[in-house]
């Protein structure tokens, strides 16, 4: 039975509640955050904090908790779960008015609803499936402009996800006007030659924490980073590709559709990423 937090409580999970009326479950009206945890710390805990408060910006929804209180938060959930390897999910929506209409209600009167809570995952930073590389399928990207928001609309990358399955694959990268835009829930780059190709920061993709972090590594590392639009079939020629997530961090990709890249195996800079990230992480983690 895990500890939550609902609204500044600490709480067994069988106990929390929520309203029918709460925004997040009538429209999807709010936004969330999840953060790893490796050896009892947190994982570029700042910029989840940083691009949390970003999208309530964006959906001018106003933020319950402190900076200060959301680490306090996240850590005494860590603690009293005893979680070594996982990750915590974080959700605010704009809470519940207590009746369903299209119209925002005044943040007066109707406070945001918070809620954490932990996952538990052993194993988190050796994954068996970086040693060996996922297989991904390319899917129409037809989702809302603002994907730079991060919201709980997820219902698109939820069915993308379900296509891959369908197709014995591990996940789906989403392609519009022709070009990669990002996995259903993670960034995607490919390599060529020495070089790694990943889409610019726009409104078209979220702006991953762990891709800020692991272009600054690759970076510092002397690789040489281009970011630009590239294309499925591109990727298809690849060197090598991969994706980015605070869950995955770098994992590499083997196959894309019917292309298998390379031998069929991760290549050498995917690897290499994933070993500097979880280093350069594990020393700043809090």
């Amino acid at each position: 039975m895990r500890t939550v937090y609902l609204n500044g409580e600490y709480m067994p999970e069988n106990e929390a509640q929520i309203s029918i009326f709460d925004r997040g479950f009538l429209m999807a009206d709010g936004v969330y955050e999840v953060t790893s945890v490796l050896g009892g710390k947190l994982i570029d805990f700042d910029g989840h904090a940083v691009r949390l408060q970003r999208s309530l910006d964006e959906l001018e929804m106003q933020n319950p908790i402190s900076r200060e209180d959301l680490l306090e938060v996240h850590r005494e959930l860590v603690r009293v779960n005893g979680i070594d390897e996982g990750m915590i999910y974080l959700q605010i929506t704009r809470g519940a008015p207590g009746d369903r209409d299209f119209v925002f209600p005044d943040p007066a009167t109707t406070a945001p609803t918070i809620v954490l809570f932990t996952q538990n995952k052993p194993g988190l930073a050796n994954s068996p499936a970086a040693q060996k590389g996922m297989k991904v399928i390319s899917i129409d990207d037809i989702r809302w402009g603002r994907r730079d928001i991060k919201t709980v609309q997820l219902l698109y990358p939820s069915m993308g996800k379900m296509m891959a399955k369908k197709a014995g694959a591990d996940d789906a990268w989403m392609i519009e006007d022709g070009y990669v835009t990002e996995g259903t829930s993670n960034n995607a780059y490919i390599v060529k030659g020495n070089k790694i190709i990943t889409r610019a920061l726009s409104n078209d993709i979220l702006h991953g924490i762990t891709r800020a972090a692991v272009l600054r590594f690759a970076q510092e590392a002397q690789m040489e980073v281009e970011e630009r639009n590239f294309t499925i079939d591109e990727a298809k020629e690849a060197d090598e590709a991969f994706i980015t997530s605070a869950s995955t961090f770098v994992m590499p990709v083997v196959q894309i559709d019917d292309a298998v890249l390379g031998d069929g195996t991760p290549g050498r800079v995917a690897p290499r990423l994933r070993e500097i990230y979880l280093d350069e992480s594990m020393k700043a983690a809090v």
